[in-house]
């Protein structure tokens, strides 16, 4: 399976540390992309019966005419793109889009000139704020990763130090950092804690590795208790074992999604309620081989997930999951059908809107965004790349359908973007 396009996983990878999952433990892809805005219209295609997509373009309409979705009636969507102050300039550099809040406000992270890494808050006026946590390594990619963002505007992310060792922070809204680490967590290279999902109570979702480089899951209350976890299967062996994905993969009630990589390196989905049953599951027609499989990437209010799976050639398909447990799978007009290529679908909104990442033919990236009805629109960020690996990725989206995210330039530069409808 391709292992370099891939947005989330693409982050997960350097979270992981080691892993014998090749198939979504993709290799260092630095992250993500920057500057201004543009308006666009619709062109309505449909890609199969019942289903619909429209590609932000034309507005013209070749299926039947629904003045609803006509640029006439609805204001066009508008794109803004931006460079954290700092973020380098290079091959790999640049900055990261990753979770956006109900208020609009972004976190990620960017990577600088001399490749370490450093966390930032946007304000939906476009006002930086940049940070480093304690501790955390000036050497390249040591740092700081900031991951996700509440509605009162607490961050938290992961700190790499000096020797390559993962520990999880939480930076208030008022800018104060603390960092912590997971009972059992490993203190070798790659290993240690990391904090990637933070709900409006407080309460981190993440995961760490041991000393034998197996993961678990973990919780963190907001008074800093912390309770590890493992799925039901999950195997014991180096790169296996519990992981989240980031960076909303926690609800407001505090359940949590993510995988689980069993003693075969099968990747399986789990959903953990608040009071820490876990239920397992596998979306219909993933793969049972090594890095095939079910991935969880994202939970709304209402206990909705979204999520990819691999099936047994190696491609990518989205699905969405009730909280019944019936799962619908999708996949984008457009996506490409060779390993690694497809969609990713990587969160889910109230509204249940989720948001995508896909691959085409050419490896390159897009972005796009399914209704609850399944009708699905693409589009791209205006300066993407349209090489291999280049394009757009967008990452997460909040109540309002506003989507963030990062699009790699020509020059396999990074920057962020912002999308509001």
């Amino acid at each position: 399976m391709k292992a370099t396009l891939h947005l989330k996983s693409a982050i997960i990878a350097w979270i992981r540390g080691p892993t014998r999952c090749q198939g979504l433990a993709l290799l260092f892809v630095p992250v993500l992309f920057a500057c201004f805005a543009l308006s666009q219209t619709t062109q309505a295609v449909n890609p199969a019966p019942g289903s619909s997509a429209t590609s932000e373009s034309l507005g013209a309409s070749d299926g039947p005419q629904n003045f609803s979705n006509t640029a006439l009636l609805r204001s066009a969507p508008t794109i803004t793109t931006f460079d954290v102050p700092g973020a380098g300039t290079g091959p790999g550099q640049g900055t990261q889009g990753i979770h956006i809040n109900p208020a609009g406000a972004i976190t990620g992270y960017y990577l600088d000139s001399g490749d370490v890494f450093h966390g930032y808050v946007r304000t939906l006026d476009g006002t930086f704020a940049t940070f480093d946590a304690p501790g955390a390594g000036t050497g390249p990619f040591e740092g700081t990763l900031a991951f996700s963002i509440n509605p009162a505007g607490a961050t938290t992310g992961i700190v790499r130090d000096a020797n390559i060792v993962r520990h999880g922070f939480v930076r208030a809204p008022n800018g104060a950092i603390t960092t912590f680490d997971a009972p059992g967590a490993g203190t070798g290279p790659l290993q240690g804690t990391r904090g990637i999902n933070i709900n409006p109570t407080g309460t981190i979702a993440g995961y760490f590795t041991d000393a034998n480089d197996v993961n678990h899951g973990l919780v963190r209350a907001s008074n800093g208790a912390i309770t590890t976890f493992d799925a039901p299967g999950a195997g014991t062996g180096p790169g296996q074992g519990t992981r989240t994905e980031a960076a909303a993969c926690i609800n407001p009630a505090g359940a949590i999604v993510g995988f689980y990589t069993d003693a075969s390196d099968v990747l399986h989905g789990y959903v953990r309620v608040p009071g820490g049953t876990i239920t397992t599951f596998d979306a219909p027609g993933a793969g049972t081989g090594p890095g095939q499989g079910t991935d969880c990437t994202a939970i709304n209010p209402e206990g909705k997930i979204s999520g990819i799976y691999v099936d047994a050639s190696d491609v990518v398909h989205g699905y969405v999951r009730a909280p019944n447990g019936a799962i619908t799978t999708f996949d984008v007009p457009g996506a490409g059908t060779g390993p690694g290529q497809g969609t990713y679908a990587q969160g889910i909104n109230p509204r249940e809107t989720i948001v995508i990442n896909y691959i085409d033919a050419n490896d390159v990236n897009h972005g796009a965004f399914r209704a609850p009805d399944g009708a699905i629109t693409m589009f791209d960020v205006p300066g993407a790349g349209t090489g291999p690996g280049q394009g757009t990725l967008p990452a997460s989206n909040n109540p309002a359908g506003t989507i963030t995210g990062s699009y790699i330039d020509a020059t396999d530069v990074n920057h962020g973007f912002l999308r509001t409808q």
